[in-house]
């Protein structure tokens, strides 16, 4: 590390905050997961456990890639500030102010996808691509989107977890989860989506039915970002895509649904799980603090 210092990050998911340290090469030397309860239970576990190094001076940089909607604008004067969020009680949290305050650092803020898809992009499955997606299919669901050197929706962010489906044959009877749509994506292919379904995704077979039905909307979203954006990488991250079979289903539905149109993006080389597996959000946040310091 430079002078013994490291690089902080947090990856606040609707379920778990990520925390790590990090060396000067991105190595990650010290981690803890704290499960989200209680707005400030969740906040404090998290400052108790960064703050004895803040305080020593051994932390140079940190980054937040956070759940949303959220304020990632850097000149807005609610920079860093969660809005309009379903997550009860957390709406109207500026982490930003919370984490800079007491670590006496600038504090740089994303959506947790953005985060991800840049750590993806930098030294994961989105490597040497200047075009790329990174879907997180968790909680809830959202896209980060990269293309013309920068991420789209500037100074706001995507809301893609967000758009309409078809529905599949099999899930006409089905009730959204979504309190605000009846037929997105994170309302229909969320984990709690398949939950309310079936139970726990984790626990159920490799031939329960209900994959199929989520394969299908993921490879809507999949054919969705290739029809718009063009991307030369999607990438399939959050809880749902460690079932290890779903990536093939999600594969075999795209390639149906596209029905040979642009068949020079086979989904084998276009659609992929994360290069950095479940710590992509915690390297990204890592990443937006060290360049939010150059």
């Amino acid at each position: 590390m430079t002078d013994g210092k490291s690089h902080g990050g947090i990856d606040a998911g609707g379920t778990t905050f990520k925390c790590g340290l990090a060396d000067e090469d991105g190595t990650l030397v010290e981690t803890r997961r704290i499960p989200v309860t209680t707005l400030e239970e969740t906040i404090t576990a998290c400052l108790d456990w960064f703050t004895p190094h803040a305080r020593s001076g051994g932390l140079a940089t940190f980054g937040i890639a956070s759940f949303g909607p959220i304020d990632i604008d850097p000149s807005s004067p609610a920079y860093g500030t969660i809005i309009g969020s379903a997550k009860s009680g957390w709406s109207g949290t500026n982490l930003h102010a919370r984490f800079g305050d007491a670590f006496g650092l600038p504090v740089a803020i994303d959506t947790d996808v953005n985060g991800a898809l840049l750590a993806e992009m930098t030294r994961g499955a989105a490597r040497g691509c200047t075009s790329a997606a990174y879907v997180t299919i968790g909680t809830g669901i959202g896209a980060g989107l990269f293309a013309n050197g920068g991420f789209l929706g500037r100074p706001s962010h995507p809301e893609f977890g967000h758009i309409a489906l078809r529905r599949h044959p099999a899930d006409h009877d089905f009730e959204s989860v979504c309190p605000f749509h009846p037929d997105c994506l994170e309302g229909l292919a969320s984990v709690r989506a398949l939950r309310a379904r079936a139970g726990d995704p984790e626990h159920l077979s490799a031939e329960h039915p209900v994959w199929d039905i989520a394969a299908d909307y993921l490879a809507q979203a999949a054919r969705t970002l290739t029809l718009t954006l063009r991307p030369q990488r999607i990438v399939l991250g959050g809880g749902l895509m460690l079932a290890p079979h779903l990536i093939a289903r999600v594969r075999a539905a795209y390639d149906q649904q596209m029905g040979d149109y642009l068949d020079s993006a086979p989904s084998g080389d276009l659609i992929t799980t994360p290069g950095l597996g479940d710590d992509a959000g915690l390297f990204g946040a890592i990443l937006l603090g060290q360049q939010n310091a150059r």
